[in-house]
């Protein structure tokens, strides 16, 4: 899967898994708690994290993910 981003138009590889993950941040979700994952979702949210498709943030003292607004 491909991943096409606005700007700069660019455009991300993306695994199955990786986009099922992705598919959770939505208007009603838009940010997930680290606790709110099992260990191998951590680890796909974190890929996400290096592929700068996902942010991961401190919030009140919780690690929370939120996806890139481009």
């Amino acid at each position: 899967k491909i991943v096409e981003l606005i700007k700069p138009k660019l455009s991300v590889y993306v695994n199955n898994e990786e986009a099922d993950l992705l598919k959770l941040f939505d208007s009603e979700n838009p940010k997930w708690l680290k606790r709110d994952f099992d260990d191998r979702q951590l680890q796909v949210a974190n890929q996400l994290v290096q592929k700068d498709l996902l942010k991961r943030t401190k919030e009140d003292g919780r690690i929370v993910f939120k996806r890139r607004i481009r």
